[in-house]
Protein backbone atom coordinates (compact mmCIF):
# COMPACT_ATOMS: atom_id res chain seq x y z
CA UNK A 1 0.00 0.00 0.00
CA UNK A 2 1.48 3.44 -0.93
CA UNK A 3 1.17 6.57 1.13
CA UNK A 4 0.77 9.81 -1.24
CA UNK A 5 3.22 12.35 -0.11
CA UNK A 6 2.57 15.90 -0.65
CA UNK A 7 4.90 18.48 -2.20
CA UNK A 8 4.93 21.69 -0.52
CA UNK A 9 5.04 24.30 -3.34
CA UNK A 10 7.04 27.84 -2.31
CA UNK A 11 5.50 30.57 -1.58
CA UNK A 12 6.02 33.98 -2.67
CA UNK A 13 5.21 37.91 -2.15
CA UNK A 14 1.58 38.53 -4.23
CA UNK A 15 1.36 42.54 -3.32
CA UNK A 16 4.07 44.69 -1.34
CA UNK A 17 3.06 48.24 0.04
CA UNK A 18 4.19 50.95 2.48
CA UNK A 19 1.60 52.02 5.25
CA UNK A 20 0.68 55.76 5.18
CA UNK A 21 1.19 58.17 8.22
CA UNK A 22 -1.99 58.47 10.80
CA UNK A 23 -2.67 59.36 14.36
CA UNK A 24 -4.95 57.59 16.87
CA UNK A 25 -6.15 58.14 20.28
CA UNK A 26 -5.55 61.46 21.62
CA UNK A 27 -3.19 62.13 18.76
CA UNK A 28 -0.22 59.42 19.21
CA UNK A 29 1.58 59.14 15.81
CA UNK A 30 1.98 55.85 14.07
CA UNK A 31 1.97 54.44 10.71
CA UNK A 32 -1.53 52.58 9.25
CA UNK A 33 -0.50 49.29 7.40
CA UNK A 34 -3.21 47.43 7.10
CA UNK A 35 -7.08 49.52 7.41
CA UNK A 36 -6.04 52.15 5.02
CA UNK A 37 -6.80 53.09 1.23
CA UNK A 38 -3.93 50.74 0.32
CA UNK A 39 -5.33 47.40 2.22
CA UNK A 40 -8.17 47.96 3.87
CA UNK A 41 -8.40 44.48 5.14
CA UNK A 42 -6.84 41.26 4.72
CA UNK A 43 -9.04 39.07 5.99
CA UNK A 44 -9.68 38.37 8.84
CA UNK A 45 -6.65 41.41 9.63
CA UNK A 46 -8.38 44.64 10.14
CA UNK A 47 -5.87 46.66 10.78
CA UNK A 48 -2.14 47.20 11.49
CA UNK A 49 -0.30 50.18 13.11
CA UNK A 50 3.43 50.32 13.62
CA UNK A 51 4.29 52.95 16.22
CA UNK A 52 8.08 53.79 16.78
CA UNK A 53 8.97 56.85 18.37
CA UNK A 54 11.59 58.93 20.63
CA UNK A 55 10.00 62.22 20.77
CA UNK A 56 7.15 61.75 23.72
CA UNK A 57 5.00 64.71 22.23
CA UNK A 58 4.14 62.04 19.97
CA UNK A 59 2.74 59.11 22.56
CA UNK A 60 2.45 61.21 25.85
CA UNK A 61 -1.66 61.76 24.69
CA UNK A 62 -2.06 58.19 24.50
CA UNK A 63 -4.97 56.50 24.05
CA UNK A 64 -8.21 57.35 26.65
CA UNK A 65 -11.19 55.40 27.17
CA UNK A 66 -12.66 54.22 23.64
CA UNK A 67 -14.96 51.50 23.07
CA UNK A 68 -14.50 48.40 21.18
CA UNK A 69 -17.07 45.47 20.01
CA UNK A 70 -16.71 42.60 17.48
CA UNK A 71 -13.26 41.82 17.24
CA UNK A 72 -9.47 41.44 19.11
CA UNK A 73 -6.96 43.72 19.34
CA UNK A 74 -3.53 42.44 19.21
CA UNK A 75 -0.62 45.16 21.20
CA UNK A 76 3.30 43.87 20.98
CA UNK A 77 5.26 46.57 22.76
CA UNK A 78 8.62 46.04 21.31
CA UNK A 79 10.11 49.41 23.43
CA UNK A 80 8.37 50.82 26.23
CA UNK A 81 5.51 51.20 29.20
CA UNK A 82 1.92 50.89 28.45
CA UNK A 83 -0.98 50.93 31.11
CA UNK A 84 -4.17 49.54 29.89
CA UNK A 85 -7.21 49.78 31.97
CA UNK A 86 -11.19 48.78 31.22
CA UNK A 87 -14.78 49.17 32.53
CA UNK A 88 -14.77 45.71 34.14
CA UNK A 89 -12.20 46.29 36.44
CA UNK A 90 -8.97 44.46 34.11
CA UNK A 91 -5.62 46.85 34.65
CA UNK A 92 -2.29 45.62 33.35
CA UNK A 93 1.35 47.28 32.55
CA UNK A 94 2.79 46.86 29.45
CA UNK A 95 6.75 46.53 28.80
CA UNK A 96 8.86 45.89 26.12
CA UNK A 97 8.49 42.29 24.73
CA UNK A 98 4.97 42.03 26.43
CA UNK A 99 1.99 41.34 24.47
CA UNK A 100 -1.81 41.45 25.37
CA UNK A 101 -4.25 39.93 23.08
CA UNK A 102 -7.87 41.18 23.80
CA UNK A 103 -10.79 39.71 23.13
CA UNK A 104 -13.23 42.69 22.69
CA UNK A 105 -16.40 40.67 22.36
CA UNK A 106 -19.65 41.70 23.48
CA UNK A 107 -17.86 44.91 23.95
CA UNK A 108 -15.71 47.01 26.85
CA UNK A 109 -14.35 50.38 27.58
CA UNK A 110 -10.72 50.08 27.17
CA UNK A 111 -7.89 52.81 27.61
CA UNK A 112 -3.96 52.47 27.23
CA UNK A 113 -1.94 55.31 28.43
CA UNK A 114 1.91 55.16 28.43
CA UNK A 115 3.28 55.30 31.67
CA UNK A 116 6.56 56.94 30.77
CA UNK A 117 7.52 60.24 30.35
CA UNK A 118 10.44 59.67 27.96
CA UNK A 119 12.39 57.40 25.87
CA UNK A 120 11.49 55.08 23.09
CA UNK A 121 7.94 53.83 22.38
CA UNK A 122 7.72 50.98 19.94
CA UNK A 123 5.29 48.04 18.71
CA UNK A 124 2.02 47.14 16.64
CA UNK A 125 -1.31 47.16 17.18
CA UNK A 126 -2.98 44.73 15.28
CA UNK A 127 -7.04 44.17 14.96
CA UNK A 128 -8.24 40.62 14.41
CA UNK A 129 -11.70 39.66 12.91
CA UNK A 130 -14.20 37.50 15.03
CA UNK A 131 -16.55 35.00 12.97
CA UNK A 132 -20.50 35.83 14.12
CA UNK A 133 -20.90 33.35 16.14
CA UNK A 134 -18.25 35.11 18.66
CA UNK A 135 -18.61 38.39 18.22
CA UNK A 136 -20.67 38.42 21.27
CA UNK A 137 -19.11 36.30 23.50
CA UNK A 138 -17.58 37.91 26.97
CA UNK A 139 -14.47 39.91 27.14
CA UNK A 140 -11.00 38.76 27.40
CA UNK A 141 -7.36 39.20 27.75
CA UNK A 142 -4.59 36.91 27.37
CA UNK A 143 -1.43 38.88 28.35
CA UNK A 144 2.20 37.59 28.64
CA UNK A 145 5.50 38.78 29.69
CA UNK A 146 8.54 38.51 27.49
CA UNK A 147 9.42 35.55 29.73
CA UNK A 148 6.32 33.96 29.05
CA UNK A 149 6.72 34.00 25.09
CA UNK A 150 8.81 31.01 24.14
CA UNK A 151 11.67 31.46 21.49
CA UNK A 152 12.81 29.05 18.72
CA UNK A 153 15.94 28.88 17.01
CA UNK A 154 15.19 26.92 14.12
CA UNK A 155 18.35 27.59 11.97
CA UNK A 156 21.87 28.94 12.33
CA UNK A 157 21.43 32.87 12.86
CA UNK A 158 17.89 32.77 13.11
CA UNK A 159 15.54 33.11 16.50
CA UNK A 160 11.82 33.28 16.57
CA UNK A 161 9.56 34.46 19.64
CA UNK A 162 6.69 32.24 19.16
CA UNK A 163 3.32 34.30 20.36
CA UNK A 164 0.93 33.04 18.86
CA UNK A 165 1.03 29.24 16.61
CA UNK A 166 4.39 26.92 16.67
CA UNK A 167 7.58 26.67 15.45
CA UNK A 168 9.17 23.42 15.56
CA UNK A 169 7.86 21.64 18.91
CA UNK A 170 8.12 25.35 20.41
CA UNK A 171 4.38 26.64 20.72
CA UNK A 172 2.97 30.31 21.07
CA UNK A 173 1.18 31.00 24.33
CA UNK A 174 -1.82 32.48 22.46
CA UNK A 175 -5.03 30.10 21.49
CA UNK A 176 -7.47 31.41 19.67
CA UNK A 177 -9.52 28.99 17.72
CA UNK A 178 -12.03 31.25 15.87
CA UNK A 179 -9.09 32.09 13.46
CA UNK A 180 -5.77 30.14 14.51
CA UNK A 181 -3.53 33.07 14.38
CA UNK A 182 0.68 32.72 13.53
CA UNK A 183 1.55 35.33 15.53
CA UNK A 184 6.09 35.50 14.80
CA UNK A 185 8.62 37.98 15.79
CA UNK A 186 12.07 37.13 13.47
CA UNK A 187 15.29 38.03 13.64
CA UNK A 188 17.62 37.03 11.08
CA UNK A 189 21.34 37.45 11.37
CA UNK A 190 23.26 38.55 8.39
CA UNK A 191 22.68 36.30 5.37
CA UNK A 192 20.75 33.99 7.25
CA UNK A 193 18.22 31.84 5.51
CA UNK A 194 15.15 30.28 7.11
CA UNK A 195 12.17 28.18 5.53
CA UNK A 196 8.75 27.48 7.35
CA UNK A 197 5.40 26.39 6.46
CA UNK A 198 2.18 28.65 6.04
CA UNK A 199 -0.89 26.55 6.75
CA UNK A 200 -3.22 26.10 4.08
CA UNK A 201 -6.60 28.28 3.50
CA UNK A 202 -4.59 30.88 5.81
CA UNK A 203 -4.07 34.42 4.79
CA UNK A 204 -0.56 35.43 5.54
CA UNK A 205 1.80 38.50 5.36
CA UNK A 206 5.18 39.51 6.39
CA UNK A 207 5.87 43.02 7.28
CA UNK A 208 10.16 44.00 8.01
CA UNK A 209 10.87 46.87 10.73
CA UNK A 210 14.69 46.72 10.37
CA UNK A 211 17.12 45.38 7.72
CA UNK A 212 16.09 43.62 4.68
CA UNK A 213 15.38 40.56 2.96
CA UNK A 214 14.32 38.69 0.28
CA UNK A 215 11.13 36.71 0.50
CA UNK A 216 10.55 33.71 -1.71
CA UNK A 217 12.83 31.06 -3.74
CA UNK A 218 14.44 31.48 -7.34
CA UNK A 219 12.60 33.71 -9.67
CA UNK A 220 10.12 34.39 -7.11
CA UNK A 221 12.36 35.64 -4.68
CA UNK A 222 11.63 39.39 -3.83
CA UNK A 223 13.20 42.16 -1.92
CA UNK A 224 11.33 43.24 1.71
CA UNK A 225 12.85 46.58 2.68
CA UNK A 226 12.37 47.53 6.23
CA UNK A 227 8.94 49.20 6.73
CA UNK A 228 7.30 47.80 4.14
CA UNK A 229 4.36 44.76 3.92
CA UNK A 230 4.27 41.75 1.98
CA UNK A 231 0.88 39.90 1.00
CA UNK A 232 2.05 35.92 0.97
CA UNK A 233 0.41 33.22 -1.34
CA UNK A 234 1.09 30.87 -3.93
CA UNK A 235 2.03 27.93 -1.88
CA UNK A 236 2.61 26.61 2.14
CA UNK A 237 6.77 26.76 2.05
CA UNK A 238 7.98 30.14 2.92
CA UNK A 239 11.90 30.77 2.74
CA UNK A 240 13.20 34.09 4.21
CA UNK A 241 16.95 35.34 3.55
CA UNK A 242 18.63 38.22 5.07
CA UNK A 243 20.21 40.71 3.37
CA UNK A 244 24.17 42.16 4.55
CA UNK A 245 22.64 43.82 7.46
CA UNK A 246 20.39 41.09 9.04
CA UNK A 247 16.72 41.53 8.81
CA UNK A 248 13.72 41.78 11.76
CA UNK A 249 10.33 40.92 10.69
CA UNK A 250 6.57 39.92 11.99
CA UNK A 251 5.60 37.03 10.43
CA UNK A 252 1.74 36.87 10.99
CA UNK A 253 -1.30 34.51 10.09
CA UNK A 254 -4.81 33.42 9.90
CA UNK A 255 -7.86 31.47 8.80
CA UNK A 256 -10.49 33.80 7.08
CA UNK A 257 -13.73 34.87 8.50
CA UNK A 258 -14.82 34.77 4.75
CA UNK A 259 -18.36 36.43 6.11
CA UNK A 260 -19.52 40.28 5.48
CA UNK A 261 -17.50 43.15 7.44
CA UNK A 262 -19.64 46.07 8.61
CA UNK A 263 -16.95 48.52 10.29
CA UNK A 264 -17.55 51.59 11.37
CA UNK A 265 -14.72 53.04 13.65
CA UNK A 266 -14.12 50.89 16.80
CA UNK A 267 -17.50 48.84 15.88
CA UNK A 268 -16.56 45.64 13.83
CA UNK A 269 -19.70 43.40 13.13
CA UNK A 270 -21.32 41.92 10.07
CA UNK A 271 -24.31 43.62 9.29
CA UNK A 272 -24.77 47.87 8.95
CA UNK A 273 -27.86 47.36 11.86
CA UNK A 274 -25.69 45.30 14.15
CA UNK A 275 -23.73 48.07 13.73
CA UNK A 276 -26.07 50.98 15.13
CA UNK A 277 -27.22 49.06 17.61
CA UNK A 278 -23.32 48.79 18.92
CA UNK A 279 -23.69 52.54 19.42
CA UNK A 280 -26.85 52.15 21.17
CA UNK A 281 -25.49 50.02 23.33
CA UNK A 282 -22.51 51.86 23.91
CA UNK A 283 -24.74 55.11 24.55
CA UNK A 284 -26.99 53.09 26.81
CA UNK A 285 -23.73 51.98 29.00
CA UNK A 286 -24.45 48.51 28.13
CA UNK A 287 -20.48 47.86 27.33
Amino acid sequence: MSTATSIRQPARITRKLRGTPASDGAGVKLTRVIGGPQLEMLDPFLLLDEFGTDRAEDYLAGFPDHPHRGFETVTYMLDGRMRHRDNHGNEGLLTSGSVQWMTAGRGLVHSEMPEQQEGRMRGFQLWVNLPAKDKMVEPRYQEFAPEQIPVATPAQGVEVKVIAGAVGEVKGPIAQPATEPTYLDIVLQPQAAWETGLAEGHNAFAYAYEGGLTVGEGEDARPLEAQELAVLGGGDALTLRAGRAGARLILIAGRPTREPVARYGPFVMNTREEVMQAFVDYQEGRF
